[in-house]
């Protein structure tokens, strides 16, 4: 079940009634924006940080690991 067509309109007729058509579009931006603040904050949030602190950073080829695998230390 969704909002269909009749009860948008409806839900519109009433906000233009309740806001007024000089208030309206400052309502809808409003709105907008605060969805928009929401949804960024939502994405922004890392739900398990945890577990990026916790692993390991990974070695890259020729450094300490692989030169003391071998014995011998680079120039």
């Amino acid at each position: 079940m969704g909002i269909g067509p009749p009860e948008l309109i409806v839900i519109l007729v009433i906000a233009l009634i309740v806001l007024g058509p000089k208030r309206l579009p400052e309502a809808g931006r409003a709105i907008g924006k605060g969805l928009r603040e929401f949804k960024d904050s939502v994405n922004s949030v890392d739900p398990r940080p945890e577990l990026e602190a916790e692993a390991p950073a990974p070695e890259r080829p020729g450094n300490k690991a692989a030169e003391s695998a071998f014995g011998d230390e680079a120039p």
